[in-house]
């Protein structure tokens, strides 16, 4: 074929010229994407749910390319709401799958010790979550004896549950995990600060072959099985940190430990209340969308991550709100769970206990799970449940010692076909 230019046509075309280069050069750099969950995470090469520094990186990304992040919700199920709305625990028993991230992806240029700051441009929600109730919950001893499951139908506005008439919550997506894989140094300081933790009768989840990614690595028979790091609580690295406001729109700043830095997310919610308290929010799989960049000028991160992005995610979602407060006070004779394992002979004969944020945390839970229970009508597990997908739970003060104060905060708007009363 032929073809001809005509000098006003050649002359448009110098004219665009500029704009057809920036094209151009996007195109040399598209997104990536990482993570297919059309299968369970051990047919996944991208599935990860263990941390060690070597970690095969499974993608490569330039500081500021987009990378697409297919991920599993928390136990990586496969969920009909038409055929399950409840059941008395999780159909997958045990927690080694926990949590299957996607990762881990190296930043090109990113050298440890670096920073890197990581934005979430977007996070498109699967179709179905869930919840549980139970032993894994903060103060499980006093609120999680009967244990729940739940399933909730997804879409891009709210969740709503068939084991929750009356209830809809507000899409508030965001990645409970977002980690760089742990260097050398401090995966040693982790595993002994850890395992004496463990060795003193603290509450610590120890490196366990049982389910993990990857499996040459952690699994079986594993070359580093006694090393890869759960990734249940957070640390430096960042991992599962479950802050609901680093979400879209929002940066996060990772510290770099290895060479490229290993960027992994996973772990994601449909929606939560600042504590998570029952062990679980409205768990997830969706698509998640970000760039990484090297920081200049990067923050100290000795402390763990930092993140920034519009005030408006720090607000409830909801127009009205009740709360209730709490301060350290227990019977005598009694000894919190979370501080049994110090064995100290003082805990028990007191009914007051300085500046514990804990006690007063279980104090402010046990009265809002009594309100949802009287004012609404669901029964203690239902309430459990909605206090961790919905409910706040906030530092008052620290200052007031003995009686430091948590307040939990519930946004009325997520009953729906119910009045609240005017204030």
């Amino acid at each position: 074929m032929k073809f001809g230019f005509s000098t006003s046509l050649f002359g448009g075309l110098l004219l665009m010229a500029p704009i057809l280069a920036v094209a151009a050069a996007e195109s040399v750099v598209p997104e990536i994407v990482v993570g297919d969950i059309s299968v369970g995470c051990a047919e996944d090469p991208a599935c990860m749910n263990r941390l060690h520094p070597d970690i095969p990186m499974i993608a490569e990304a330039e500081p500021g390319q987009r990378i697409v992040f297919n991920s599993r919700d928390a136990f990586d199920l496969t969920l009909d709401p038409d055929k399950i709305s409840s059941a008395k625990t999780n159909p997958r028993q045990g927690v080694g799958i926990v949590h299957p991230l996607t990762g881990p992806v190296a930043i090109n240029g990113a050298k440890a010790g670096d920073v890197i700051a990581v934005t979430i441009e977007s996070i498109e929600p699967a179709k179905v979550g869930w919840t549980q109730a139970g032993p894994l919950g903060f103060a499980a001893d006093q609120f999680g004896t009967d244990e729940l499951f739940i399933v909730w139908r997804l879409d891009d506005d709210y969740a709503v549950s068939d084991a929750l008439p009356g209830v809809r919550i507000p899409n508030g997506s965001f990645p409970g995990v977002v980690t760089t894989l742990p260097g050398k140094e401090l995966l040693a300081d982790v595993l002994a600060r850890e395992t004496q933790l463990l060795e003193s009768g603290g509450t610590v989840f120890n490196p366990d072959p049982n389910e993990a990614k990857p499996a040459s690595l952690c699994g079986n028979g594993g070359a580093k099985s006694s090393e890869c790091l759960r990734t249940v609580p957070p640390r430096e690295h960042g991992g599962n940190m479950d802050i609901r406001y680093i979400t879209t729109g929002t940066t996060v700043y990772l510290p770099c430990l290895v060479d490229g830095c290993g960027l992994a997310v996973g772990d994601f919610h449909y929606a939560q209340g600042d504590g998570e308290v029952a062990g679980t929010a409205i768990e997830m799989g969706g698509r998640m969308t970000v760039t990484a960049r090297i920081a200049k000028n990067p923050p100290d991160l000795a402390y763990g991550p930092h993140y920034e992005g519009p005030a408006s995610v720090l607000r409830i979602p909801s127009k009205r709100f009740y709360a209730v407060t709490g301060i350290p006070l227990k019977d005598k004779g009694t000894t919190p769970a979370d501080l049994a394992y110090l064995d100290s002979p003082k805990i028990a004969g007191l009914t007051n206990l300085s500046g514990s944020i804990n006690l007063a945390a279980r104090n402010a839970l046990a009265a809002m799970i009594d309100y949802i229970m009287s004012e609404y009508g669901y029964d203690r597990a239902q309430a459990y449940i909605i206090a961790s997908v919905a409910v706040d739970m906030r530092i008052g003060q620290l200052v007031d010692v003995p009686n430091v104060g948590v307040t939990a905060v519930l946004p009325l708007d997520i009953f729906v076909g119910r009045a609240t009363s005017a204030f």
